[in-house]
Parts: C-alpha cells; structure tokens; sequence
C-alpha cells in the first residue's frame, strides 16, 4: 500500500512538472484565474435570487428569466468570441473579456430600476462569453497531449470559484446587501485583465505551424486563393460536425446543459422554498456542491485522456440521473448533504464532452466552430430556467427535478453509443 501511494504521488508531481514546464505553467495559472471570476460570479446570481426576489419584487417566473437572459447573453457570444478567437488570438480576447466584465458588474451595482438590472446582466454575460471559446483553444494548444487534464483544472477553478464567491455574496446579502458581492469582484476582474495581459500570449500560443496551415486551407488544389474564405469556414465546420460521434456528443452536451443550466438556477431558492433550508445555510450547500468540482472535474479530465470519452461519460450522466430523481424524495439535511454530493456529477460532463468537441475541429477554426456549437447548445438551455420558473409558480418544483431527470436518462442512453475519436 506505501509503495502504491508513493507512485501515485510521484505520478502527480511528473503531472504538475509536466504542466508547469516551458513557460506554460503561468499560461495555466492565469486562464483558470479568469475563469474563477467569470463562472464564480455569474452563479452569485442564483445565490442572492431570494434577496434580488425582495428588492425587485420579482415572481419565480421573472427570477427564472433574469437567469435566462443572463445565460441568452452568454450564449449570443459565443459565436463572436470564437470568431475573434481565430482572428485576433485568445490572449487579447481574455483581456477584453475581463475588462468589459469589471464594467458591466458597475451597472449591476447602481441598477436602480428592473430594466437596468437586466440590461447590466445581459452585458455581463456577453463579456463573459468571450472567455468561454478562448480558454480552450488557448489551453488546447499549449497542452496538445494534456489537453483534458488543463481544461480540467481549468473548469475546476470556475467551480472554485462557484465554491467561493456564492456563499461568500449569500452572506453579504443577508448581513448587508446583495451589492456587496457583486462589487467585491469588480477590482478582481480589473486584476485578472491586467495578469492576463502580462502572462498569456496576445495570439493564444497559436504556432507557426498553425498559421502554415491556415494559409494552406486557403488555397485549393491550383493554388489559387479561396474565392470565399468564409464559405470554406462553413464547409469544414460542417465536415467536422456532420459524423455519428461527434452529432451524438453535440446532442449529450446540448442536453446536459439544459440540465444543469435549470439545477444550478434555481437550486438554493429550491432548498429554501421546498426543504425549509436557510437561505445561508443553502447557498454553503450550493457552494459545497461546486466544491466537489473541484475534484470532479480534473479526475474526469485526466481519466478521459487516460480511458476515452466510453468509459468516463456513461458513469457521469447515470450518477448525475440518480441525483435529480432522488432530490426530490429525499427528506431530512443528511438526505440533502447526500444528494447534493451525487449531483456534483453534473459538473464532470462538460470536461469530456467539451474537450472532445473541441479537438474535433482542425486547429485554424477551432474557435469558430466551437463558438458556433456553444451558441448553438446554449441558446437551447439558456431557455431551461424560465421552464424551471414557470412550473415552480405552478407549485410543480418538484415535478420539474423528475422531468430534468427524464432528460438525464437520455443523455446517459446516448453516451454509451458515442465511440471514441
């Protein structure tokens, strides 16, 4: 057993010298700094919704489309910031990203009205989109061997921050006001823009080779230019996506997300308003649950590098099902700290499907089409909120946790049919 444990720790320390060496280790460090920001917050939203409820004398269904058009706003840039992504590199695009972040949070500060309230939001979430293609294009090609273990750790940041920054607002809002917690990240987000501007290469670490490669794409077999480079783009994108596997993983991830789109909204006003939870004592739940991301996301990253998309993704999807359905028969604390931890599968999907996605693509549009997915599939869940919404106002909440269930079963069916790349 020593002997066991002793490999297992000399295996982590090659994987963190592995990751740390050439120069890319404050690469690393800086995207999943950023992104502890950008997911973090936007789930603030979520823990304060009781106390925004009260100050805006908003319903569940109103809630449920705040959340929407928060979610709306970050799947409308998806698109762009992938197509900024391959023009302008993912170092710049972070940068931006950030900065326009720490501004729209601003807004949301001083919102004195429910139609500011929203119009901040949704600027939130566009800025924050950008963030979203970039990171893994710029992480794909700086670990082309480890890509899932750093988009991993990477996403393991966001729910460090998830962990962190709900709970930490929850509290503020309760003791002070909802303000605090959104404007306490304002100068985090300004820190961040300027660390990335520092560490990560304005081109994203795009090589030289790459670049080969794009002007090689552009020309056919005469060797004359592409009459239309964006039509070329369309074409690839469409080859890269039109095959069994890779149409199957889009329909899982499309799915998930809905999932956990709707599970995430809506779960701290659920424990309050249905399990008679504490509003604090269910946002320290709801950061306890992204928490477990922590662990969740890198172990399903590196077991995907390690065992393939066939034998990781099943297990996620079945154990993420069993949560949803006993969520709402479950009755006491203990039953809902047990629950909770189950759930936490949610989180592991997006490390496989999404670093599976992306490696679909060939390197000189992997922006552009993994921001025209993301558009795609979170377009579709950013609608799953307002649902949750609506079916809570018609006191069927729990009803709607057996439907996200239903939904999960699904996905689960799918993924033993997907094969690997």
């Amino acid at each position: 057993m020593p002997i066991r444990v002793a490999d297992r720790l000399g295996s982590l320390r090659r994987l963190g010298s592995e990751l740390w060496s050439g120069g890319r280790g404050p690469v690393l460090a800086a995207v999943a700094g950023g992104w502890f920001l950008s997911l973090g917050v936007r789930m603030i939203y979520p823990a304060v919704l009781p106390q925004l409820r009260d100050a805006y004398g908003l319903d569940l269904t109103t809630a449920g489309m705040l959340i929407t058009a928060l979610w709306v706003a970050y799947a409308l840039g998806q698109l762009p910031g992938g197509i900024l992504d391959d023009w302008l590199g993912g170092g710049r695009i972070l940068v931006v990203s950030t900065g326009v972040s720490a501004l729209a949070l601003a807004f949301v500060v001083v919102a004195d009205s429910i139609g500011v309230l929203f119009g901040a939001t949704i600027l939130f979430g566009f800025a924050t989109a950008l963030y979203g293609v970039a990171r893994f294009t710029i992480l794909t090609t700086t670990y082309p061997e480890r890509g899932g273990t750093a988009i991993g750790l990477t996403m393991a940041a966001g729910d460090l921050g998830n962990s962190l920054l709900p709970p930490a607002a929850g509290a503020l809002a309760v003791a002070l006001a909802w303000q605090f917690g959104f404007g306490l990240a304002i100068p985090l987000f300004a820190l961040a823009a300027v660390g990335i501007y520092v560490v990560v290469p304005g081109d994203g670490n795009r090589s030289e080779a790459d670049e080969s490669e794009v002007e090689e794409s552009e020309s056919n077999e005469n060797g004359e230019s592409e009459p239309n480079g964006f039509l070329s783009t369309l074409r690839r994108m469409g080859e890269s996506m039109w095959r069994r596997p890779v149409l199957l993983v889009i329909a899982i991830q499309t799915l998930s997300y809905c999932i956990w789109q709707a599970f995430t909204g809506f779960y701290p006003t659920y424990l309050v308003e249905v399990k008679g939870v504490a509003p604090t004592t269910a946002t320290v739940l709801f950061g306890g649950f992204f928490a477990l991301g922590i662990v969740v996301k890198p172990v399903a990253g590196s077991a995907y590098d390690a065992r393939g998309v066939r034998k990781v993704l099943p297990v996620l999807l079945v154990s993420m099902t069993a949560a949803l359905f006993l969520l709402p028969l479950v009755d006491g604390f203990a039953g809902v700290v047990a629950v909770t931890a189950l759930a936490s599968s949610i989180l592991g999907y997006g490390t496989v499907t999404l670093t599976y996605l992306t490696d679909s693509f060939p390197d000189e549009i992997q922006g552009t089409g993994l921001g025209a997915l993301r558009t795609g599939y979170m377009l579709v869940g950013a609608g799953s909120p307002t649902v949750m919404g609506v079916l809570a106002d018609a006191d069927y909440f729990d009803e709607a946790f057996f439907l996200l269930a239903g939904v999960g079963a699904v996905t689960a069916v799918l993924s033993v049919l997907v094969s690997e790349r």
